[in-house]
């Protein structure tokens, strides 16, 4: 049982967003938190998505 891509890619995204904004926080850079916050709601969209290819394909 394969899982659609899209969740793996989402996660990974969510998670390096994280990343960022944890590196954001540490260092005081508004920017770079910022851009980790974006990346984690462009991941978690990007797994819901593939929550639905998934759903849909019976999985």
């Amino acid at each position: 049982m394969a899982v659609d891509k899209d969740r793996v890619e989402g996660s990974a995204t969510n998670i390096g967003g994280k990343i960022k904004e944890g590196a954001g926080k540490v260092t005081g850079d508004e920017k770079l938190k910022k851009e980790g916050v974006v990346d984690q709601v462009k991941g978690s969209m990007q797994n819901a998505a593939g929550s639905v290819k998934d759903a849909l394909k019976g999985k």
